[in-house]
Protein backbone atom coordinates (compact mmCIF):
# COMPACT_ATOMS: atom_id res chain seq x y z
CA UNK A 1 0.00 0.00 0.00
CA UNK A 2 1.37 3.41 -1.10
CA UNK A 3 1.29 6.06 1.85
CA UNK A 4 0.77 9.98 0.43
CA UNK A 5 1.51 12.50 2.79
CA UNK A 6 -2.30 14.00 2.79
CA UNK A 7 -3.41 10.41 4.27
CA UNK A 8 -3.10 10.94 7.65
CA UNK A 9 -5.28 11.90 10.67
CA UNK A 10 -4.73 14.76 12.69
CA UNK A 11 -1.98 14.28 15.02
CA UNK A 12 -4.24 14.38 17.93
CA UNK A 13 -4.72 11.15 19.89
CA UNK A 14 -8.86 11.25 18.26
CA UNK A 15 -7.75 8.04 15.84
CA UNK A 16 -7.74 6.31 19.30
CA UNK A 17 -10.34 2.89 18.03
CA UNK A 18 -9.42 3.29 14.63
CA UNK A 19 -7.11 0.73 12.59
CA UNK A 20 -4.45 2.99 10.23
CA UNK A 21 -6.49 2.13 6.95
CA UNK A 22 -9.67 3.08 8.73
CA UNK A 23 -8.05 6.62 9.55
CA UNK A 24 -6.73 6.78 5.84
CA UNK A 25 -10.23 6.36 4.38
CA UNK A 26 -11.71 9.39 6.26
CA UNK A 27 -8.94 10.95 4.90
CA UNK A 28 -9.57 10.21 1.58
CA UNK A 29 -12.59 10.98 1.77
CA UNK A 30 -11.97 14.29 2.99
CA UNK A 31 -9.27 15.04 0.60
CA UNK A 32 -10.35 13.40 -2.56
CA UNK A 33 -10.73 15.96 -4.68
CA UNK A 34 -6.82 16.62 -4.26
CA UNK A 35 -5.84 13.54 -6.11
CA UNK A 36 -5.22 13.76 -10.17
CA UNK A 37 -7.66 11.80 -11.65
CA UNK A 38 -10.43 9.38 -10.69
CA UNK A 39 -11.23 8.59 -7.03
CA UNK A 40 -11.67 4.96 -7.65
CA UNK A 41 -7.90 5.14 -9.30
CA UNK A 42 -6.97 6.66 -5.78
CA UNK A 43 -9.09 3.73 -3.97
CA UNK A 44 -7.16 1.10 -5.75
CA UNK A 45 -3.95 2.75 -5.02
CA UNK A 46 -4.12 3.62 -1.66
CA UNK A 47 -5.43 0.43 -0.71
CA UNK A 48 -5.57 -1.77 -3.38
CA UNK A 49 -9.48 -2.50 -3.33
CA UNK A 50 -12.44 -2.20 -5.51
CA UNK A 51 -14.13 0.79 -5.52
CA UNK A 52 -17.23 -1.73 -4.26
CA UNK A 53 -15.11 -3.52 -1.48
CA UNK A 54 -13.84 0.27 -0.70
CA UNK A 55 -17.18 1.87 -0.31
CA UNK A 56 -18.50 -1.17 1.68
CA UNK A 57 -16.01 -0.99 4.51
CA UNK A 58 -16.37 2.92 4.21
CA UNK A 59 -20.28 2.48 5.18
CA UNK A 60 -19.45 0.07 7.53
CA UNK A 61 -16.95 2.83 9.21
CA UNK A 62 -18.81 5.30 9.61
CA UNK A 63 -21.85 3.59 11.55
CA UNK A 64 -18.93 3.33 13.88
CA UNK A 65 -18.24 5.61 17.40
CA UNK A 66 -14.51 5.81 16.60
CA UNK A 67 -15.04 7.11 13.58
CA UNK A 68 -17.73 9.55 14.44
CA UNK A 69 -15.12 10.68 16.93
CA UNK A 70 -12.44 11.09 14.87
CA UNK A 71 -13.94 13.37 12.31
CA UNK A 72 -17.56 14.28 13.36
CA UNK A 73 -18.48 16.49 10.72
CA UNK A 74 -17.21 14.51 8.17
CA UNK A 75 -18.74 11.34 9.27
CA UNK A 76 -22.16 13.16 9.74
CA UNK A 77 -21.64 14.34 6.27
CA UNK A 78 -20.92 10.70 4.86
CA UNK A 79 -23.80 10.22 6.76
CA UNK A 80 -26.45 12.56 5.00
CA UNK A 81 -25.01 11.37 1.46
CA UNK A 82 -25.38 7.90 2.71
CA UNK A 83 -29.13 8.44 3.15
CA UNK A 84 -30.13 11.23 0.12
CA UNK A 85 -28.76 8.26 -2.19
CA UNK A 86 -30.74 5.53 -0.29
CA UNK A 87 -33.78 7.84 -0.01
CA UNK A 88 -33.62 8.65 -4.00
CA UNK A 89 -32.14 4.98 -4.88
CA UNK A 90 -36.06 4.43 -2.71
CA UNK A 91 -38.30 7.11 -4.66
CA UNK A 92 -37.01 5.61 -8.02
CA UNK A 93 -37.89 2.21 -7.31
CA UNK A 94 -41.54 3.29 -6.15
CA UNK A 95 -42.29 5.30 -9.15
CA UNK A 96 -40.73 2.57 -11.44
CA UNK A 97 -42.93 0.10 -9.65
CA UNK A 98 -46.49 2.09 -10.46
Amino acid sequence: MQHNGDIQHNGDNRGAGLTEREVQMLALERNWWKYAGAKEQAIRELFDLSATHYYQLLNALIDTEAALAHDPMLVKRLRRLRTSRQRARTARRLSGSA
